[in-house]
């Protein structure tokens, strides 16, 4: 059983800093791409941010220049740094992965992971 699994939440103060990570338990994967995603209590979830094989990158307006998605290829996981926390972006974020087992493309999310910017 493939299971994503998400770090790096927490309670910060505006203008803070965390970094989540998101990697795929089970060596026979590799990770194809990854999209955060996050949900706002009585909100919609949100795309956030996403990279994908070959390196192409893309954010949300609302956090570009503050958050930076990257993935480290020697324990494949990838992350998300946030920057400039504001209060706005407090939500569960979500890891969604498609992962390739060297002939297929399997689809998996993650737990979701709590970020709350608070004073």
């Amino acid at each position: 059983q493939v299971q994503l699994v998400e770090s790096g939440g927490g309670l910060v103060q505006p203008g803070n800093s965390l970094r989540l990570s998101c990697a795929a338990s089970g060596s026979r994967f590799s990770i194809y791409a990854v999209y955060w995603h996050r949900q706002a209590p009585g909100k919609q979830r949100e795309l956030v941010a996403y990279i994908r094989s070959g390196g192409r990158i893309d954010y949300t307006d609302s956090v570009k220049g503050r958050f930076a998605i990257s993935r480290d290829s020697a324990d494949d996981t990838v992350y998300l740094q946030m920057n400039n926390l504001k209060p706005e972006d407090t939500a569960v974020y979500y890891c969604n992965a498609d992962l390739w087992d060297g002939s297929m493309l399997y689809n998996y999310w993650g737990q979701g992971t709590q970020v709350t910017v608070s004073s």
